[in-house]
């Protein structure tokens, strides 16, 4: 069964999301049956690469909010985040255009470490306070992961992968999507949002059953043919 998630970097119900998702599949039976597709999307894609800016300055310029109205925002998350076990620290947090740590998401799944590769970004983004848009930065957690650096640092100065982010998000609005998390499960439902444990659990269960058990139950049967005849 596929799962395929739209997510960006700097996206907080990204991060409660995945949490939230993980702890659903760990629950459920067919767990090792499920194949992850992490997919890209950028929240704000006019942020200068070159720049940060810290969490209440960016509500204020760019969302146009009072600062308390945004330590406000900020709190209600953070409380959001304690539920899903993330000890958010928006107060190190940098934002920056994440097109480059998109593109080494897409490095990252050439190796299947793509998953691996969204946490340590959540991390270096929400936890640590690191420039996710810093080319050392990316190398560095890059190299943490046991990808190699020179090729790190090939893909994130020349136009590989660039193709492969667009597309995402260029997908992403062909299906409608204007916000993320987006989950889409198997093709068949969507998810959207960082939904609680128990609606994963149960539309993650509900998917299997109609589109993945049926088939496991007709392959059972054993008769069948082919272009050389008929076997029982």
């Amino acid at each position: 069964m596929k799962i395929e998630i739209w997510s960006d970097v700097m996206c907080p119900f990204c991060y409660i999301g995945k949490n939230n998702f993980e702890q659903a599949l760990e629950k459920l039976p067919f767990k090792d049956e499920v194949q992850v597709e992490w997919k890209s999307f950028q929240l704000d894609p006019t942020l200068d690469p070159k720049e940060t800016k810290n969490t209440i300055e960016y509500f204020k310029e760019k969302k146009g909010f009072p600062e308390a109205q945004a330590q406000q925002m900020i709190g209600q998350v953070q409380q959001m985040g304690k539920g899903a076990g993330i000890d958010f620290n928006f107060d190190k947090a940098l934002i920056t255009n994440t097109f480059s740590a998109h593109k080494l998401l897409h490095l990252a799944k050439k190796f299947n470490k793509s998953n691996e590769m969204e946490e340590a970004l959540f991390i270096a983004h929400f936890i640590d306070g690191k420039n996710v848009g810093d080319l050392q930065t990316l190398i560095s957690i890059a190299e943490s992961l046991g990808i190699d650096s020179t090729e790190t640092e090939k893909v994130l100065t020349s136009e590989e992968f660039d193709y492969d982010v667009n597309q995402d998000i260029m997908e992403a609005r062909n299906n409608g999507v204007s916000g993320v998390p987006f989950f889409i499960l198997n093709g068949k439902y969507a998810v959207s949002g960082a939904q609680p444990v128990e609606l994963f659990a149960s539309a993650l269960q509900q998917t299997y059953d109609e589109t993945v058990s049926p088939l496991k139950k007709d392959s059972d049967n054993g008769a069948s043919c082919d272009t050389e005849g008929c076997e029982i």
